[in-house]
């Protein structure tokens, strides 16, 4: 099994990763409208840690947009890039995403991230981080709502209210299912808002996640528990289980 690497010269600490996000912060584009709902391809990724062998596995699963059926798929396990922080978790992630992304044998359309674009602190989250490097179209659909507010939408599914930073809109909270807790949206680079809102929907047919989110966190975790096999936790201390760190990335 090949492991992903550090990448030479990857931000060690807060300060280089802050400066990082601050250099990156101003190529995402925001004023594309991005692929249609339903049209070409769209690929989610996801991640698993255990971080007692020091390895994150990440997965690519790419979609047909009409159908929702499995076009491909690809992993990557790599080492953990980056110390745990809020905010900073695509420091973590980034190369071995990456690196699933490299692997697909055909380009992935439109990129569906568990964890944030804009709506980030920083104004940085993982869409928009790994959006630059790739210059891919990139959304964020998250479980939970960071730091920030909304107003629960109506129940209906399809309802949704702006999630605030202060007065800022930066994402909304999307009702999915009828009556069920909402997701959170962000734009993540070359996609509007209302486009990502638009693919999150034709993404949730049954479920409240996506179906990119679901079909990727089970790939990654079953290429984590295939990586634990090949390096025992004998070989690197006692492993633990994945974290679900997605919802501050």
């Amino acid at each position: 099994m090949t492991i992903v690497g550090v990448p030479a010269g990857w931000p060690a600490t807060e300060e280089e990763a802050r400066a990082v996000q601050d250099g990156l912060r101003g190529r995402v584009v925001l004023d594309e409208p991005g692929p249609p709902p339903g049209t070409g391809r769209v690929t989610g990724v996801d991640v698993a840690y255990d971080d007692g062998l020091d390895l994150v596995a990440a997965a690519a699963v790419v979609l047909d947009a009409a159908t929702l059926e499995v076009v491909a798929e690809a992993t990557a396990v790599g080492r953990v890039s980056f110390p745990y922080v809020p905010g900073l978790l695509a420091f973590r992630e980034i190369p071995t995403v990456r690196a699933a992304l490299d692997r697909l044998p055909c380009p992935p359309g439109l990129v569906v991230c568990d964890g944030y674009g804009v709506a980030h602190p920083r104004r940085f989250g993982l869409a928009s981080h790994l959006g630059v490097l790739t210059d891919l179209p990139t959304i964020g659909v998250a479980k939970n709502p960071f730091t920030f507010t909304y107003d629960d939408p109506a129940p209906a599914r399809g309802s949704s209210a702006p999630l605030l930073d202060g007065a800022e809109e930066v994402g909304r909270a999307l009702r999915t299912r009828d009556g069920v807790k909402p997701v959170f949206v962000s734009a993540g680079h070359r996609v509007s808002l209302g486009t990502a809102l638009a693919h999150t929907l034709a993404l949730t047919p049954r479920y409240r996640l996506p179906e990119t989110t679901r079909r990727a966190d089970a790939l990654c975790r079953q290429a984590l528990r295939a990586a634990g096999t090949a390096f025992p936790p004998d070989q690197a201390g006692a492993g633990r289980p994945r974290q679900d760190q997605g919802d501050r990335r």
